[in-house]
């Protein structure tokens, strides 16, 4: 069976799902959509995905650039199996009573609030939980990151308590409207941040505490990351935890690479689209256990990338027969997965 995709949102995270569904054995993607006319509309003709738009208003000023239209969002969804809904944080939620009326599922992104979908979406932890459900929503790249190592190191060994900060881009490599120029920003200033109660809507028994900052770049955030661990482990041991995650890739000292940007390099020399880094990297030499229980990590999340991997996993949670670890192997085969070291 093919299942049919509409991506709702033709912007930085749903090109990227675009593309990564299209090359998806049993995917096929029946359109995409945009508000306004732009740079990405050319894209989206190029791949020859077909174009819809929310209002018909607007049709000339993508008809005049040379950019036909198939119809409205609704003749799209029309079409689909599953939506994935990659609009701006908010208007997600807005969108849900237009999926309901035609019975669509509907994949959401991390800019949307747990509650929107009462489930939130992690391949590697809950992967079958998805089945049956109308609306998942697959959580921020910050949170994906964290779910990844935590659960990892978790399931092996225990975790007691995680402890993050999150050094975030300021804006993606395209968005010109954000900044901070020349500030490291408190984002937020009060203490804990909300990205550890987003980690336990998906590990609800881990207890984690976390802070976060703006800077100035717009490739990759950077976390350091400690837990607390419930028995005593190896440097060694965690290493080959590591090893053992497809989504968990090791930047070992041989590479040379100590920042986001001679990473965002290694990413095109290895031949990434868009240069992407859809799992975490992780820096091996940072890896440490002090007294045998206390964990410390640095790792680089790609913003743009990390969670495209994880709605084609849950596509297929949601609409297909096809288990997790077989639907992870047909992903990245797919995507043609090369490790980042």
């Amino acid at each position: 069976m093919t299942i049919k995709v509409a991506i709702n949102g033709y912007g930085t995270i749903g090109k990227r799902v675009a593309d990564a569904v299209a090359c998806q054995p049993d995917m096929e993607i029946v359109g995409v959509s945009k508000t306004s006319m732009n740079a990405d509309a050319y894209v989206a003709k190029a791949r020859g995905y077909p174009l819809y738009i929310a209002d018909l208003a607007k049709r000339p000023d993508f008809e005049t650039a040379g950019v036909p239209i198939a119809g409205t969002v609704v003749d799209m969804i029309a079409k689909a199996d599953i939506v994935v809904d990659a609009t701006p944080g908010g208007v997600g939620l807005k969108n849900k009573p237009m999926y309901e009326e035609h019975g669509v599922r509907a994949i959401y992104q991390g800019g949307e609030k747990h509650a929107t979908t009462g489930f939130s979406f992690n391949s590697s932890v809950n992967y079958d939980e998805a089945k049956g459900r109308q609306f998942v929503r697959v959580v921020s790249c910050n949170t994906t990151g964290l779910v990844r190592v935590i659960n990892e190191v978790d399931r092996a060994i225990g975790v007691e308590k995680v402890r993050a900060v999150m050094v975030r881009r300021g804006g993606d490599p395209g968005d010109i409207k954000r900044g901070p120029i020349d500030a490291i920003v408190l984002d937020p200033v009060t203490l804990p941040s909300h990205h550890g109660p987003d980690v336990q809507s998906v590990l609800p028994h881990i207890n984690i505490t976390t802070g976060a900052m703006i800077v100035p770049t717009t490739f990759m955030h950077m976390h350091t990351v400690q837990m607390s661990l419930k028995r005593p482990a190896t440097r060694e041991q965690v290493i080959e935890l590591f090893r053992g995650h497809s989504r968990i890739g090791l930047i070992n000292r041989a590479a040379g690479i100590k920042s986001s940007a001679e990473l965002k390099e290694h990413m095109q020399d290895i031949g990434r689209p868009r240069s992407d880094m859809w799992e975490n990297g992780v820096f091996e030499e940072s890896i440490s256990v002090v007294d045998g229980t206390e964990l410390w990590l640095f790792q680089a999340i790609h913003q743009e990338a990390d969670v495209v991997v994880e709605n084609v996993d849950a596509i297929r949670a949601m609409a297909s027969d096809v288990p997790a670890a077989e639907s992870i192997r047909m992903t990245e085969q797919a995507l043609g997965f090369v490790a980042v070291k």
